[in-house]
């Protein structure tokens, strides 16, 4: 799930002040500022996981009833019945998986967008948001996945605990049912990765230039739930595919994402690939605005102490 700030965040106070007032128009509108200083790729790793992984786990904590909604509309085949209990269903299992998965999303992410923004041109900087989001999502979607297996198929009812549906999940469709809706998981989650992270960064640029100062929490949340409402609602299709294949199990009722989309729109019409747009936009959005609020606090305060610890030196 999803942020994400461009690595001025993590330049210190005092060298915003200095930057700012020898040239304040220069320093908002560019996002390469901070070239003089020495890329540290561990810093930026380290400062990446560990707000990434504490954004990560806020907003699933905050947030799973929605997603355990939005999971059981989009599974729904024929307008079946809804069931509203044990919303937190799976919660604790997909919080093990969330937390590592969101570190090693920001942790890649922050140091490859830091690079290919030194390496690209300033006017190329949604190239590299692009590209820096493909790549953490990537990388983490070896354990993204098999969370997300796991949890939809204890949101759907089909296992009592996490343990167990690994177990069984194991047992009945061997270790690659742990990736089901693999392709279809990349195909839904690096678009989003990728276009929610640019519009984040593009707003959050924007905003620094004409606001001629840096954003406070409440601003950052507010882009982030922005960002995150409108990637939610056009990937809602691709959503409801890979929810549709993760799930399925044994059964096979489709054969891959071509037959999937195909069948959808033969039994229940077009419109059904929007099923659960109102809960995504609702759980994306609020969640947008979470994750990315915490993400930038975060990175925030581990900034402040890298500067007393170097301070310090």
């Amino acid at each position: 799930m999803s942020s994400k700030g461009p690595h001025t965040d993590s330049i210190d106070a005092l060298s915003f002040k200095m930057s700012a007032q020898k040239d304040p128009d220069k320093f908002f509108m560019s996002i390469t500022e901070g070239d003089k200083k020495p890329f540290d790729f561990l810093r930026a790793l380290y400062d990446g996981c560990i707000a990434g992984g504490i954004a990560g786990v806020a907003v699933e904590a905050a947030l799973y009833p929605i997603d355990t909604i939005k999971t059981r509309l989009q599974v729904a085949r024929g307008g079946g019945e809804i069931i509203l209990k044990g919303l937190y269903s799976g919660l604790a299992g997909n919080l093990v998986g969330v937390l590592p998965a969101s570190a090693i999303f920001i942790g890649v992410y922050e140091p490859a967008k830091q690079k290919l923004l030194k390496s690209l041109p300033e006017n190329l900087s949604a190239v590299a948001h692009i590209a820096a989001g493909v790549i953490g999502g990537t990388a983490s979607s070896l354990i993204r996945v098999p969370t997300e297996v796991v949890k939809q198929r204890m949101q759907t009812g089909q296992f009592k605990s996490a343990p167990a549906a690994v177990r069984l999940i194991i047992a009945n469709e061997g270790f690659r049912g742990l990736f089901a809706g693999y392709g279809s998981f990349l195909l839904r989650d690096l678009p989003f990765d990728a276009i929610e992270l640019c519009i984040y960064e593009q707003l959050r640029i924007g905003y620094k230039a004409a606001a001629k100062r840096d954003l406070k929490d409440p601003e950052n949340a507010m882009l982030g739930a922005v960002a995150g409402a409108i990637t939610g609602a056009v990937t809602t299709p691709l959503d409801v595919v890979k929810t549709r294949l993760m799930v399925q199990g044994s059964q096979n009722h489709y054969k891959g994402i071509s037959d999937c989309v195909r069948t959808i729109i033969k039994e229940e019409g077009a419109h059904a690939l929007f099923k659960g747009i109102g809960p995504r936009v609702l759980w994306i959005g609020v969640g947008g605005s979470i994750f990315f609020g915490v993400l930038e606090k975060t990175k925030q305060i581990l900034a402040q102490k890298h500067h007393q610890a170097d301070a310090q030196k």
